[in-house]
């Protein structure tokens, strides 16, 4: 009999620098504490923290998902918007790391390294893609009340990332987070595109939230 378990698939670590102050050993303690059979890190734009969650997975048997949030963006004029991306296989991780230095190299945008989606869809076999909540392009639009675009949007990815692209919900008590979750399942309903819950982690225990503040 197995129990589901809640797997944690978006958190910043240290290596986020400015966003996130989770350090990796007390993260897996953590993790192996509440029995949760796997977790990810997807830190901003890069790959920094691997080796040493991969060690620390591997010590405490625990999955490691490997993983990044990257800045989306279609043109200079844009607000770069984040997208999860989380390597599935070999293939993914390699794609994922050739797509996080082509940020770098090419897509330097406002002082960070963004990636359009033009790059992400040569890159996108082997990841799975998680829309950034309502943060991300298509929650922007939802709130925006452009559902149709959002729709548009939503079937693009969902045809980059054929069964591996998810409409992300979080519910943090931040604004518009309400709205945002009745918009992104009746979104999800519409297009037949699963949903997945994440908590966007920054800090590990409630008493860190205000050195995470003065960090940002």
């Amino acid at each position: 009999h197995m129990t589901v378990s809640f797997v944690h698939l978006r958190v910043h670590s240290e290596y986020s620098l400015s966003d996130g102050m989770v350090r990796i050993k007390p993260l897996i303690s953590a993790v192996r504490e509440k029995n949760m059979p796997a977790v990810a890190i997807s830190d901003q734009s890069n790959l920094f923290g691997l080796v040493k969650f991969y060690q620390a997975c591997q010590n405490a048997g625990i999955k490691p998902i490997i993983g990044a949030d990257v800045w989306l963006t279609e043109s200079q004029m844009d607000e770069p918007t984040p997208l999860v991306l989380l390597a599935r296989t070999d293939a993914g991780y390699r794609n994922l790391s050739e797509l996080l230095s082509r940020g770098y190299l090419e897509g330097q945008h406002q002082g960070k390294a963004t990636v359009t989606s033009e790059w992400i869809a040569e890159a996108a076999k082997g990841l799975i893609a998680l829309s950034g909540g309502r943060e991300g392009e298509i929650g922007k639009l939802l709130l925006a009340g452009k559902v149709e675009e959002a729709q548009q949007r939503l079937e693009f990815w969902m045809s980059v990332f054929p069964d591996s692209f998810y409409l992300e919900l979080q519910r943090t008590g931040r604004n518009d987070e309400e709205s945002y979750i009745r918009l992104a399942v009746n979104l999800a309903a519409a297009c037949d595109c699963p949903v997945v819950a994440t908590n966007d982690v920054r800090f590990l225990d409630i008493d860190e939230y205000e050195a995470h503040e003065v960090r940002v």
